[in-house]
């Protein structure tokens, strides 16, 4: 397995995330999506495998007002890759696997 975890380290879901691979022995990647952020390819390959543009969008986040007027899906895919913040954490991607959300009953099904 080849585990990424793109999160924020104030995210409580993300810290669990980190938690039960650590418990499992099972090694990952930790990228801060608040110092970081995420590629175009790793944002495009986490939309595919996780349903869609929607669901990688934190409609809780600061930020979601600039992102919530936004017409045009490209428009909005530009602006959270200027902003990780504004995607919902932790996403967990296992090759071209992915999760949004703290999810271990698919986790398991990885290992």
């Amino acid at each position: 397995m080849n585990i990424q975890i793109f999160g924020k380290n104030k995210c409580f879901d993300t810290k669990k995330a980190q938690r039960w691979f650590k418990e499992r022995g099972i090694k990952f990647q930790m990228i801060d999506l608040a110092q970081k952020g995420i590629s175009r390819g790793e944002l495009d390959s986490v939309r595919k495998a996780a349903g869609g543009l929607d669901t990688l969008i934190d409609e809780k986040s600061k930020a979601y007002a600039s992102l919530a007027y936004l017409a045009y899906e490209e428009d909005k895919i530009q602006k959270l890759l200027e902003d990780g913040t504004l995607l919902h954490t932790p996403i967990v991607r296992n090759g071209r696997q992915a999760t949004v959300g703290y999810c271990p009953s698919i986790w398991e099904t990885w290992e």
